[in-house]
């Protein structure tokens, strides 16, 4: 049985929803009684260089959608991503961090934060990403691409 925390902070740009996004909420929410998914902004992804299909809202929705069809009703909030960590910094409420193997590096600089803020460091859970036939990581670029469909079967051969 996995640890459970009150509130669990994710978070991700969610553009092509796929199977990899499915696997790191089924954890957030396995671990979490409330969790706070963290969407980014189109202008804060666009700064880090992402090129977006959908709009904010409409990766919202699509969001929405894929919870409520994959995980029923369940407790969440989806919060407005402007930088890398959004409520997770701020919020004593959050207790543990649910990331990607790829980006839970992110945790020791957001336990950092918290302490100068006088808040409790989060426990950071780690999920392994979910990878294609091929071998490597499913994305939403990959996606977005054509190389692959969101379960990470190939389109096209290299």
């Amino acid at each position: 049985m996995a640890e459970k925390f009150e509130v669990v902070a994710t978070g991700g740009t969610f553009d092509e929803i796929h199977i990899g996004h499915v696997a790191l909420l089924a954890k957030a929410f396995e671990v979490g009684n409330k969790v706070i998914i963290g969407v980014s902004s189109d202008e804060f992804a666009k700064k880090r260089g992402k090129k977006l299909n959908h709009n904010f809202e409409q990766r919202v929705e699509n969001l929405k959608k894929m919870i409520k069809k994959e995980f029923g009703d369940v407790n969440y909030k989806i919060a407005k991503l402007e930088g890398d960590f959004g409520p997770a910094v701020t919020s004593g409420d959050v207790s543990a961090l649910v990331a990607s193997s790829e980006t839970e590096s992110k945790g020791r600089i957001l336990n950092e934060i918290r302490v100068k803020k006088g808040l409790k460091p989060v426990k950071v859970v780690a999920v392994k990403l979910v990878r294609a036939e091929d071998g490597s990581p499913i994305s939403s670029t990959r996606i977005r691409a054509g190389e692959i469909d969101s379960k990470g079967r190939l389109l096209k051969r290299k």
